[in-house]
Formats: C-alpha cells, sequence, structure tokens
C-alpha cells in the first residue's frame, strides 16, 4: 500500500518536480490525457498503490512514467503539458474563446522552479539601484501607498508559435496557446518607480524573482529580464497581486508579478522580489546571447549569426486566434466564426477571415480593446456555398498596417511566430 512509505517531512528534501506540481495545486482528475498531475515519491506511491522499494534513487525533479496519462492539474483546466520541469504547459485554442481569459485556461511558462512558499504574508519588494530613496515594501504597503488599478492585459511567450518553424527551432515547442488576456489587479510599476526616485542616469529596470535554477544552485537565477525605462513608466505595466480578482494563482506568479502587456511574456517577472533601477541595458540570465533576441536581419536555416547582431525582442507582432470553431470540427452550412487579435503596443484595425484558401477575404466585427493592454474580441458568419472540406483563415491588420502573413522568415530561436492561424472544418 501506498501507506508503506513514511517519509517524515524533514527526512527527504522533495524533488523539484514535486514542489512545481504542488504549487501548481494538484490532484488527480481522471480522463484529462498530456496534463501534469502531480510529481515525486509521494504521488507516484499513490498511483502504484503500493511502495516504492528504491525510492532513495529518485533523481531531483523525478516525474514517474506510471503518472503521465490519466491525471489533471487542479486549477488549470485542459491545459497541455510541454514540459515538467520547469513546468509549462499551453492552452488549446477553443479553451481561450471567453473575452477575459479564466486564470484555469491561463498558460504557464516557467524558466526554473517555482519557490516553496508563495503566500502574501511576510513577502516583500526592494525597489534599489540608481534611486533617490530605496523602498522595501510588503503587498500590504502596496495597496495602502499606491493606487490600486485592475486592467485586461495580454500576456505572450515569445516563442508561442515555435512549433511550426521547419527546420525546428531549439525550445518548448509552443503551438498557440501560450497566450492569454486576463483581468490583473495591482499597482502601476510607473507609481512605485516615481515614489523611489528614478536618477537621470537610470537606463533599464532588472527586475528579480524567488523561483529557483534547475540545478539547485542558489547562486544562481534562473530567469532575470528588464525593460527600457520609458517603457516601464508606461501607464500599463503592473505590479499585480490579483487576478481575475482573487489572488495569483501559484503557477502565474503568486504572491507578486510584474505584468507587461505587449511584449513578451519574459519580461514580466513571477514571484517578483527585486526591482533594480540600472545604467545600463540588463545583464541578467535570458537577456544576453539569443535569449529573447532574433537576427537584425534576415537569415536563412543555418547561417552562422555572431551574437552582436541579434537584437533584443520588445513589442510582439500583430497576430489573431480563432476560438471558434475548434479546429477539425464539423459544421453545417452556416457557421460563427469568433476569436481575438492583438498587436504589442498598437491596436487591431481590422480583422479579415478566408474561407477560400485566401482568394477572397471578409472583414470581421472588431471590438475595441477594453483598455489599452487587451487584445480585441471579434466575430463573423460565413455561410458555405457547398459541402465539403474548408479552412477558415483569420488576419489581423494593426495601426501601424502591419499585417499577418501565411508564413514568416525564419529564426534561430523560433520567435515572434505570427503566420495566420487556420482551422479546417468539415462542412455537410
Amino acid at each position: 500500500m501506498a501507506s508503506e512509505i513514511k517519509l517524515k517531512p524533514d527526512a527527504v528534501k522533495r524533488p523539484a518536480a514535486q514542489r512545481d506540481a504542488e504549487k501548481a495545486g494538484v490532484a488527480p482528475g481522471p480522463g484529462r490525457r498530456r496534463f501534469l498531475k502531480t510529481a515525486g515519491l509521494a504521488g507516484l506511491g499513490a498511483v502504484a498503490g503500493m511502495a516504492v522499494p528504491f525510492h532513495r534513487n529518485l533523481p531531483n525533479g523525478f516525474f514517474p512514467a506510471a503518472m503521465a496519462s490519466e491525471n489533471g492539474l487542479a486549477g488549470k483546466d485542459g491545459l497541455t503539458l510541454l514540459n515538467d520541469r520547469p513546468l509549462n504547459a499551453e492552452t488549446p485554442p477553443e479553451l481561450l474563446d471567453d473575452p477575459i481569459t479564466p486564470t484555469e485556461r491561463h498558460f504557464i511558462r516557467n524558466n526554473g522552479l517555482a519557490p516553496d512558499d508563495t503566500s502574501p504574508e511576510g513577502w516583500m519588494l526592494s525597489v534599489d539601484g540608481f534611486v533617490d530613496s530605496p523602498l522595501e515594501l510588503s503587498i500590504a504597503d502596496l495597496r495602502d501607498r499606491f493606487e490600486v488599478v485592475t486592467l485586461a492585459l495580454t500576456l505572450e511567450c515569445g516563442g508561442n508559435g515555435r512549433a511550426f518553424f521547419d527546420p525546428p527551432a531549439s525550445g518548448n515547442q509552443w503551438t498557440y496557446g501560450a497566450v492569454a488576456c486576463s483581468e490583473w489587479t495591482g499597482v502601476r510599476l510607473r507609481d512605485v518607480l516615481q515614489a523611489a526616485g528614478v536618477q537621470d542616469n537610470v537606463v533599464y529596470t532588472a527586475h528579480y524573482g524567488a523561483d529557483g535554477h534547475l540545478s539547485g544552485d542558489p547562486d544562481k537565477l534562473p530567469i532575470s529580464r528588464g525593460l527600457p525605462i520609458a517603457k516601464a513608466l508606461t501607464d500599463n505595466v503592473l505590479i499585480a497581486f490579483a487576478m481575475n480578482g482573487v489572488d495569483l494563482h501559484p503557477m502565474n506568479g503568486a504572491p507578486l508579478r510584474l505584468v507587461v502587456p505587449g511584449w513578451p511574456g519574459s519580461c514580466s517577472q513571477k514571484w517578483l522580489t527585486r526591482i533594480e533601477l540600472r545604467d545600463q541595458v540588463h545583464d541578467g540570465p535570458k537577456m544576453t546571447g539569443t535569449s529573447y533576441r532574433v537576427p537584425a536581419y534576415p537569415v536563412a536555416p543555418g547561417d552562422d549569426v555572431p551574437k552582436e547582431d541579434f537584437r533584443i525582442i520588445e513589442r510582439m507582432p500583430v497576430k489573431s486566434l480563432i476560438t471558434f470553431p475548434a479546429n477539425g470540427a464539423a459544421s453545417g452550412m452556416e457557421t460563427e466564426v469568433r476569436g481575438h487579435a492583438w498587436s504589442g503596443d498598437r491596436t487591431v484595425d481590422r480583422l479579415d477571415i478566408s474561407y477560400d484558401f485566401g482568394a477572397s477575404w471578409q472583414a470581421a466585427e472588431l471590438d475595441p480593446p477594453v483598455n489599452e493592454g487587451a487584445w480585441q474580441n471579434w466575430r463573423s458568419t460565413v455561410r458555405f456555398p457547398v459541402a465539403g472540406y474548408y479552412e477558415i483563415w483569420a488576419r489581423a491588420i494593426d495601426s501601424a498596417d502591419e499585417m499577418q502573413r501565411f508564413a514568416i522568415d525564419w529564426n534561430p530561436k523560433g520567435y515572434l511566430n505570427n503566420r495566420m492561424h487556420r482551422v479546417g472544418l468539415r462542412v455537410s
């Protein structure tokens, strides 16, 4: 029986993947294949229903083969697991149909291991570097000293769409679902930085979180990125402590995180503990080399691109998503089509759809964003002339007249894929 595994909490260090799973709210959930549910020794004993004789040999971050199918990630509904260490999971497009993404449908993007303690009690944020008055702020201090705002803000991983590059690019093979637009509650980063006093020589912010490096080395950070100070001082960059009206989900950065809409999600540091103001472009982990950078010019697969020719990704490109109907669905001779569109710091001016492989296009009804930084919801009706197989294509055109294309140029890290989204339908 699983009860034969008797380990005191202090008798063995919990595997890193187990800690991540616990922070995600792990619980059994039959019928949800491909998703991470639990990890480590305790979970393995429960699934196996018996002792695990060689449990002391389990490697750090172990994910048991017996647990790879029939369980579910509590608090996250229907996400597709891409990687369990660090934990990364995306949302199928049809589950992103809501105008505001529910917390249970928001993707997970981790670079390291979630901290053991994500309680807001005792959590502190330091603001230092080139400031006039360094700050040490609790979450209660943030609420009391600054205006609390709630905004719908779009977050997207810079590698969303990487799975469609040919030849493949290394990294998590995101398809379409590393994007979401939830409501975030917090205070403006600008207000906090101005309270600290931004000195004239400040060029960049640097962000630090409480997540641990995959190696277990406490002196290493898994990620520490930053923003140009001009971006940090805009109106809709938040230090957030709530998501969709409740405390942040642990896998979405509880109890405190940055939310930087329209820029790569890596800028939105989770488990936030410190913001430093620097007199140079930040050079923390995942800021240098080729991380979250693209070549300054078109390249072909196999080209040797010097690192100095890579440029930091800032705004994300224009993009759209079809959330209804689902790819591969059956349809009658008429169907509603709907989804979302977004474009970095810009707005989307037009959303077109085609059902004849791009030979003709019809304009969809496109809503304005509910606030700056939110995606825009759209809808249209398609009437098919005859039965058969169809594809619906969607393309967005933004306020700078930038338009999605059928395919985009390759880049070594598989970033910024904004090719048109397509869904196939069987019409009868």
